[in-house]
């Protein structure tokens, strides 16, 4: 069976996609409290490799017999792809050493803000105005969330918010590329990529090392088969059969899932200005993403209007 036919067509499909994706930004929510775990042991380019290298074996050897047809494209769209999740992935999983999960957590979703922010310079069109609204809103969340007495924005803040930059490049061209070649193939694909770049990263500026806790090899593992191969595959099959609208707006809720496992796994509360931020950055992000439309009844009024004026 394809990858492209492995949901129903129609719109049970689409729905399908939806759930999918909620289940990934679940999982992902979870990512940055292992990454915590793994950092106290590993340094970032090393996770990066590890991590995703682990994941690109494990899902290569489930699915071999696909990856046994693969093509020039896809691998060609698996490099690039690969390459721009490794930009987001080492900036997030660097920044997060620096920073609280629940920061990372809410700054990463700027993905969702940037997304038709770089669709809008792309066209050279003016955004529009529910995205320049989000941006504003995001942006006081994040003084909120971010500064500190004097006025300074935290290294891994910066390094998070690069992270969501690269990752909305990812969703963008994720998009355009997946529907061209087998979704499945092209996900495990990206996996080695980054994997390949990580471990590249670690041996130039690192010393790089297997994990040597039980702490440090959950943290791994977790990552691997949770964050990296469920994630990333489920997230690339998922947009075959999700618009990107949806898609965001589904994101959009990664935030909410890394802080509430922050707090179950590791107590970890904002401050009262931190949660005022997080509240805005997640109401900025929902703003760009929600679609307004005009009542149901307003509508029918101009129909009838239109139409009179036809006759």
């Amino acid at each position: 069976m394809s990858g492209n036919k492995l949901f129903a067509t129609g719109s049970s499909s689409h729905v399908k996609g939806d759930i999918l994706m909620l289940v990934v930004t679940m999982i992902w929510g979870s990512s940055y409290i292992f990454m915590k775990m793994g950092l106290n042991t590993i340094e970032g380019f090393n996770l990066v490799g590890l991590r995703f290298g682990i994941a690109f074996i494990i899902a290569g050897i489930i699915f071999y017999k696909r990856l046994l047809h693969i093509d020039f494209k896809t691998i060609k769209y698996g490099f690039v792809l690969g390459t721009i999740i490794f930009a987001a992935i080492s900036s997030v999983t660097i920044g997060v050493k620096f920073t609280s999960v629940s920061n990372a957590g809410f700054l990463f979703s700027l993905t969702v803000i940037f997304v038709p922010l770089i669709v809008a310079l792309y066209n050279r069109k003016r955004p529009e105005t529910k995205i320049i609204v989000g941006v504003i809103l995001s942006i006081v969340g994040i003084a909120f969330l971010t500064l500190n007495n004097n006025f300074e924005v935290g290294y891994g803040d910066i390094l998070i918010i690069l992270g969501a930059l690269f990752y909305a490049f990812d969703i963008i061209v994720t998009d355009k590329w997946t529907k061209d070649v087998d979704s499945l193939s092209l996900g495990i694909l990206q996996l080695g990529f980054t994997g390949a770049w990580g471990m590249l990263f670690s041996f130039l500026f690192e010393q790089p090392h297997i994990p040597s806790t039980t702490e440090a090899w959950i943290a791994i593992l977790a990552l691997s088969i949770l964050c990296s191969a469920i994630g990333f595959i489920g997230q690339t099959i998922a947009q075959q059969y999700t618009t990107p609208t949806h898609t965001g707006l589904i994101f959009s809720l990664e935030p909410v899932f890394a802080a509430i496992f922050a707090f179950i796994f590791v107590g970890e509360v904002l401050t009262a200005k931190g949660y005022i931020g997080a509240v805005l950055v997640l109401i900025g992000v929902l703003t760009a993403k929600i679609e307004f439309r005009k009542p149901v009844m307003k509508k029918a009024y101009r129909k009838i209007i239109d139409e009179s004026k036809a006759c």
